[in-house]
């Protein structure tokens, strides 16, 4: 039957610069609405739910779900999942540490200012990991198609995502595990597709620089600038036709301008990518499975649609 919403939620540590975009279901597609705010992430998944009016969601979120395998392999549990039902047990798991000497095995996350000596590799050392690509996740690391992800565990600078995966876990994964929200993480759970279901949310992991070009999108210049977000309304209104995905009369009016010329512009944009590549994937344009290693489906994770291996091959 497939989903009767598609959203992709853009994610950041700061509530202002959470967007979310939502396509509903129709007859002959779907309608796609303008970008909105996230808003109180306790209660996203049963507002998106009841917004589906107890059908399936489809939902994207630009954060990472998983852990290193060289991470992963020093723990008890059999997989991501067991660990997720475990780390509320582990207090100190989500405060980020200030010193090197604060980091510990159930204290991961670092740094919390820049300080002297502060690099990936003495970050990774003091976890007990052999080197600083010990960090990061198989999708984390540069493709022939792209540039590497940031490590998840690193909280400092523009290219980090570990407070956002902080702010995710703890306040939206976790909460809805413990209430018995119907929440199926992708790919721990089996692939995509197959986790779509009436009252529930399928949650996979997404990254904007992969869905433009899975979309077939060229972002000329950066999508921090309006003006570059401007050039590329042509390109996402072909991308939107091909999903047979209607933009709203909101959505028309605001993509041609970029998605606005303030700061969160950009976080709305990444939004729309976002659900376009929910609905390629849904549309069976990508694959809604990750490769074939057990350490991706158990621990790491993927990123939905994403084919392209690491040019380093994937870590032992």
């Amino acid at each position: 039957m497939g989903p009767s919403l598609a959203a992709h939620a853009d994610w950041s540590v700061d509530p202002r610069k959470r967007w979310i975009t939502v396509a509903r279901r129709t007859t002959t597609g779907w309608t796609l609405t303008a970008p909105r705010p996230v808003g109180d992430v306790s209660t996203l998944l049963v507002r998106l739910i009841e917004e589906a009016g107890g059908g399936a969601v489809a939902l994207g979120a630009d954060l990472p779900i998983g852990l290193p395998r060289a991470y992963a392999a020093t723990r008890p549990e059999a997989d991501f999942l067991a660990f997720l039902q475990n780390v509320a047990a582990l207090p100190d798991f989500f405060s980020v540490c200030a010193a090197l000497n604060d980091i510990r095995h159930d204290r991961p996350f670092y740094p919390a200012r820049g300080i002297a000596g502060m690099t990936r590799l003495s970050h990774a050392l003091a976890l007990g990991l052999t080197g600083a690509s010990d960090l990061s996740r198989a999708c984390d690391r540069a493709t022939a198609e792209r540039p590497a992800g940031a490590p998840l565990f690193w909280t400092l600078g523009a290219n980090q995502s570990g407070k956002a995966a902080i702010a995710a876990w703890h306040h939206l994964i976790l909460p809805a595990r413990a209430s018995g929200v119907s929440l199926r993480l992708w790919p721990f759970e089996g692939p995509f597709l197959s986790l779509v279901a009436p009252g529930s949310v399928a949650l996979a992991e997404t990254y904007p620089a992969e869905a433009l070009r899975h979309l077939g999108i060229k972002l000329r210049g950066s999508k921090r600038r309006h003006a570059d977000r401007c050039a590329t309304a042509g390109a996402l209104l072909a991308a939107m036709e091909q999903q047979s995905a209607i933009p709203d009369d909101a959505m028309r009016r605001i993509l041609p301008d970029g998605f606005g010329s303030d700061a969160s512009g950009e976080d709305r944009f990444d939004s729309v990518l976002g659900v376009l590549c929910v609905l390629n994937v849904l549309a069976g344009n990508r694959p809604d499975t990750a490769p074939a290693d057990p350490w991706i489906t158990r621990w790491e994770g993927w990123v939905l649609g994403q084919t392209a291996l690491p040019l380093t091959g994937l870590p032992g």
